[in-house]
């Protein structure tokens, strides 16, 4: 039956003459996009590149944060790439993972507002503010991500991972064209991207070379293909990142988590339901014990 129908019944109707209220109608449910990486990587230049490169194909919103500005916005309003309107910010006013990934309350009311303010959309970016090589969307908020690194920033970046780096649906090597001025070897960090990734994709960009603004066109019109197929399924890149595990005694060890383990309230690993000793976490119990039974016994000295 179709949805916001009423299915008819034998009941008699009421006598009020009054018609009953038409229903809401829903908007149109866009893809939604995240972009996020490091402050300076080039996330609103990348925004606007898309934009861009895809308004002949797609309606697109799209909504910034940043922790006590609207610049972001403003940078896309007067780059007209859009209609201004479709572009709205949200001022977050703590660290920029805060409202894309442990509340994303303020965003998603943004994402819904605009939506139902242009429906139908085919696609809403949401730029995170600039933070660390840690943040990441949540699922609840967006689709699909993009994260972002720049030349600039190193060539090493890339191999240092994290969770952005190494799950995110899409890096981006940004900035290429200046890497010769900072003695950056672009093949060799894309090696390692690639490396980090485990061969997921990675796109070098400059919104100067137009082949790569092509690539990335065609990247997301793949995703938006795969989207409203109902193939592609959001993922979240965060919890499984490897995490260091302090013992309280200045010591600990790094750990990743399987597919099936996550932490209990007191922090330990479980697993299946199950307690889960980590062989790291024994070594380092066995050091600190051999340490403390050195101290103790003192050797003896020469005779006096």
């Amino acid at each position: 039956m179709p949805e916001n129908t009423v299915p008819a019944t034998s009941t008699p109707a009421a006598t009020s003459t009054s018609a009953a209220p038409a229903a809401e109608a829903v908007p149109h449910r866009s893809l939604r996009l995240g972009v996020a990486g490091p402050v300076g990587t080039g996330k609103s230049s990348l925004i606007a590149t898309i934009c861009r490169s895809l308004a002949d194909r797609l309606r697109i919103g799209v909504i910034t944060n940043d922790i006590y500005t609207d610049e972001d916005a403003r940078f896309l309003r007067s780059a007209g790439v859009l209609d201004p309107d479709r572009i709205r910010a949200v001022e977050t006013g703590a660290c920029p993972h805060t409202a894309i990934r442990d509340d994303v309350t303020t965003n998603l009311l943004a994402v819904e507002d605009l939506e139902a303010d242009f429906s139908p959309l085919d696609l809403v970016l949401v730029e995170s503010g600039g933070d660390n090589l840690t943040a990441t969307f949540s699922p609840a908020l967006v689709d699909a991500q993009i994260f972002v690194l720049d030349v600039a920033g190193g060539g090493d970046v890339a191999r240092k991972g994290g969770p952005g780096i190494g799950r995110a649906d899409l890096l981006v090597v940004n900035k290429i064209d200046i890497a010769p001025y900072v003695e950056v070897d672009v093949d060799r960090m894309v090696a390692d991207a690639v490396a980090a990734r485990g061969g997921a994709p990675v796109l070098a960009l400059s919104k100067n070379v137009q082949p790569t603004v092509a690539a990335l066109r065609e990247w997301v019109l793949a995703l938006m293909e795969r989207h409203s197929s109902g193939v592609h399924t959001p993922v979240d890149p965060g919890p499984m990142a490897p995490h260091f595990h302090a013992d309280g005694e200045g010591g600990g060890y790094v750990h990743s988590h399987g597919e099936d383990e996550t932490h209990g309230r007191d922090g330990a690993h479980r697993e299946n339901g199950s307690h889960r000793k980590d062989e790291a976490q024994g070594r380092d119990e066995a050091h600190r014990r051999e340490g403390a039974r050195g101290q103790d016994e003192t050797p003896e000295g020469p005779a006096h």
